[in-house]
């Protein structure tokens, strides 16, 4: 999840880092469980900069960069062909224009995915070549207006485009760029055919930008991360990000073997300690981490950072947005504006003197804002 890249020194496999990337680099080298904390938290770009722009799409990234982003976040799911496009779930109906090709009608359908039903277009129904015919469109239409302005321009994107345009964007870059991948569902996709965890590797070892990079690869599911701990071990600039959703709900893997593990489990201090023998973050949803009161505060702080901490783990969370709907109550003082600017800084603020040492947004100026004191 943060930043990145560029010139000497050997690590791991012996790839070099270049200039600007050594700081940050340097604390995601230190090996799980025994990371420095980064000297400022660091800003990530869920999905690029969707509060502007399409998600997932070079515009988003390209102005998640222009705004500040530390890192940029692209979530892998793969092709009927085997190719990792960035998609934020298989589910292709919100994202795309896929509902308006007639020559598509006939896929849709119905899947059950980590217990869920879902009735859509799926991207592992169809290879690259008809995905490159679809056009990304925002998911939250009426709340973005200026996003979903661009609707129909952009393509779906490959892991393989997104790494080539951080790649290029990083160098020169007075602030170092990281890249934050997520591996979706990958117990689903594994009863597909589709081993994501091997994929990643594939792409880690065809991108020498990659093995020097600070690369931050998170899932929602465990087993994959105890898996990838191991076949990343020779890139020491590759960290890995445990993501906790609400406290009542099971991981995919665990829904998948009939397993009982819950996020609220992992997120207890015997938790977090095992979450840190295998990964460097740990990354609930915020509210979480403070809950809003019943007349529309943060609440105190909850003991996860404090105990992830101590368990020598990182501490994220997901997702800061600027739009009042996302805010708590008390921070939506923007009238009949679509966008709470100062809310938004508000609240990350206050996410921030908890202690998280990075956070994910929708919006990086803003969040860059909140880190920089501006």
């Amino acid at each position: 999840m943060t930043v990145s890249r560029r010139s000497i020194l050997a690590m791991g496999a012996g790839a070099a880092m270049l200039p600007g990337a050594r700081a940050l680099a340097g604390t995601l080298a230190k090996g799980h469980g025994r990371h420095a904390r980064p000297a400022h938290p660091l800003v990530l770009g869920h999905r690029g900069a969707c509060a502007h722009r399409p998600e997932h799409t070079l515009a988003s990234y390209q102005r998640a960069v222009a705004d500040g982003a530390d890192f940029i976040e692209p979530d892998l799911v793969p092709t009927r062909d085997g190719v990792l496009v960035s998609r934020h779930e298989p589910n292709i109906v919100d994202t795309t224009d896929v509902a308006a090709h007639p020559e598509f009608a006939a896929r849709k359908t119905t899947k059950v995915i980590d217990g869920e039903r879902q009735e859509g277009w799926f991207v592992e129904d169809f290879t690259l070549a008809e995905l490159k015919t679809l056009r990304a469109k925002e998911r939250l239409g009426t709340l973005r207006p200026e996003s979903m302005a661009f609707d129909g321009r952009f393509p779906v994107l490959t892991f393989d485009e997104i790494v080539a345009f951080a790649a290029k964007a990083a160098r020169g870059r007075q602030r170092p760029l990281g890249i934050i991948p997520e591996i979706k569902h990958s117990s689903y996709f594994h009863s597909l055919g589709h081993d994501m965890e091997a994929k990643l590797l594939a792409a880690i070892r065809a991108h020498a930008w990659l093995q020097q990079a600070p690369v931050i690869v998170q899932s929602f599911e465990v087993a994959n991360l105890k898996r990838l701990r191991g076949m990343l071990a020779p890139w020491r600039n590759i960290a890995l990000m445990q993501l906790a959703d609400e406290p009542e709900k099971r991981t995919g893997d665990a829904i998948a073997s009939g397993g009982t593990l819950t996020y609220g489990a992992m997120l207890s201090a015997s938790g977090l300690a095992d979450v840190a023998g295998y990964a460097d973050w740990i990354a609930p949803w915020s509210r979480t981490v403070m809950p809003e009161t019943a007349d529309g505060h943060l609440a105190p702080p909850q003991p996860i950072i404090a105990d992830a901490h101590r368990a020598g783990l990182l501490v994220g969370a997901y997702t800061f947005r600027p739009e009042p709907q996302f805010l708590p109550a008390s921070l939506r003082q923007c009238g009949a504006a679509l966008r709470c600017e100062s809310g938004s800084v508000a609240e990350i603020r206050a996410y921030l003197a908890a202690g998280l040492d990075g956070f994910f947004t929708d919006d990086p100026a803003l969040g860059r804002r909140a880190v920089d004191g501006v």
